[in-house]
């Protein structure tokens, strides 16, 4: 099983003006993972929000007719647009809860759409599905979420599940420590809920991680408060593209992907298996 970094399960203090934020709640802070039980519906109502990269992985995935393998899920961001577009989806995740979430979700979708998508709870970077398909996504860069000991058994698995001539559609995001000098953002988010949360994203010139921490955006009172945080590798694009075509992919396209501006530059990567 490959492991997934975080700085709420390795014990790892969170510095900088998140850092100060939770030290300002002192007791009250209650720290978690962002995809794990406590942290999984945050993660679902911030990305809920967000129609980021659904319309450049649809027009790429629309070409190849059939089944799209959906590694890493979560709780449907990209499932549903998907299905929305009539595609018949398997959708594997790895963590429980997300996909309590997501089966939640089909369950009360209709019978045409729930007849169409499939769940599995496996590792992305060690499954074995039994069939092939034309196209298997790995989106919301999600691959900076394995270690470089992971990828591999990431690439092995994907090229044992595409058909002949199918697309592995994945995207990536190089980090611009030049949109702020302090290696830190803050930024506001409102949630599919309505409510408000502030996330702060650290990221230091050269490193190979950024941590992701989310606080509610109003945290008065006097009861627990919830703190969601998660480290993510960096990846960028030519590394990844590096890897891939040792891996025995060949790129067929790579795609700027519309982030809305920020520190991120994400990119869509179009691989096929020689």
């Amino acid at each position: 099983m490959s492991t997934l970094l975080s700085p709420a399960r390795a014990g790892t203090p969170v510095t900088g003006r998140a850092g100060e934020a939770i030290a300002a709640l002192g007791d009250r802070a209650r720290i978690c993972d962002l995809y794990d039980a406590d942290g999984s519906p945050v993660y679902h109502d911030i990305c809920g929000t967000t129609g980021h990269e659904v319309r450049e992985i649809l027009d790429a995935a629309a070409p190849f007719e059939g089944p799209v393998l959906d590694l890493a899920a979560g709780s449907g961001r990209l499932t549903f647009p998907l299905l929305a577009a009539g595609r018949t989806v398997t959708a594997l995740e790895l963590s429980a809860d997300m996909l309590g979430l997501l089966r939640d979700r089909i369950a009360l979708a209709p019978a045409a759409v729930r007849e169409r998508c499939d769940t599995v709870e496996a590792d992305m970077s060690d499954f074995d599905l039994g069939r092939r398909y034309p196209l298997v996504l790995l989106g919301t860069t999600t691959i900076s979420l394995l270690g470089e000991e992971d990828r591999p058994g990431l690439y092995r698995c994907v090229r044992e599940h595409l058909a002949p001539g199918g697309r592995f559609l994945l995207t990536t995001v190089h980090v611009d420590p030049a949109a702020d000098g302090t290696g830190e953002s803050e930024i506001p988010v409102t949630g599919l809920s309505g409510r408000g949360y502030v996330m702060y994203e650290q990221w230091s010139p050269g490193a190979e991680t950024r941590t992701v921490t989310v606080l509610p955006a109003d945290t008065s009172g006097e009861g627990p408060v919830t703190v969601c945080t998660t480290t993510i590798g960096v990846l960028p694009a030519d590394r990844l593209i590096a890897e891939l075509e040792a891996a025995g992919f060949a790129i067929r396209s790579v795609t700027p992907v519309d982030s809305g501006g920020g520190r991120h530059h994400d990119v869509l990567l179009e691989a096929e298996a020689l």
